[in-house]
């Protein structure tokens, strides 16, 4: 009787048990790499980056993310590369939370160029789309898609669009 007991009990116990589901870590650092396009507007020019890249996971599929670029952008008024620093902080969803992730979000972003006659600051608000794939436990290649709008005094509204691939370490 006891070993029919501890059987039924053990059958219930597996029974009620959840399905086993993939745990990825919730925090990440990487590197990119991209493309920004200005449009060639009076002040700066097309320019290739290298990106900083953070993520932090909130709950239910939201991603707190910070992106810090470094471009070399041409400056078409002194005819010379210039150097550029754009950290942003913003916001994704997630869509699927597994091997395969991709997903929509929006950043705020500053610009901040160092010109020979006179630094330039922009202020920017930008959404972005993109896919990371999970090559192991801990580490992701993905690719993104942002486009930003810039605003500076004394300026017309600058846009820029972004793309970039890059590749993470989750811990």
């Amino acid at each position: 009787m006891r070993s029919l007991l501890l059987s039924l009990a053990l059958l219930a116990a597996l029974l009620a048990a959840a399905p086993a589901h993939a745990q990825f870590a919730n925090r990440s650092l990487g590197l990119s790499a991209g493309y920004m396009n200005f449009n060639n507007t009076q002040s700066l020019s097309e320019t290739f980056f290298i990106g900083f890249d953070a993520s932090l996971y909130i709950e239910s599929g939201f991603e707190v993310v910070s992106l810090t670029k470094l471009t070399f952008p041409y400056d078409p008024i002194s005819e010379q590369r210039v150097v550029g620093i754009a950290p942003s902080l913003g916001v994704r969803y997630l869509f699927l939370e597994e091997s395969i992730r991709p997903y929509l979000g929006a950043d705020l972003s500053y610009l901040h160029v160092f010109k020979p006659a006179g630094d330039s600051n922009y202020v920017g608000l930008g959404p972005n789309a993109g896919l990371d794939f999970f090559v192991s436990d801990s580490i992701s290649l993905g690719v993104r898609a942002q486009y930003n709008f810039y605003l500076a005094l004394n300026e017309r509204l600058q846009t820029s669009l972004i793309l970039s691939g890059g590749t993470a370490v989750y811990f």
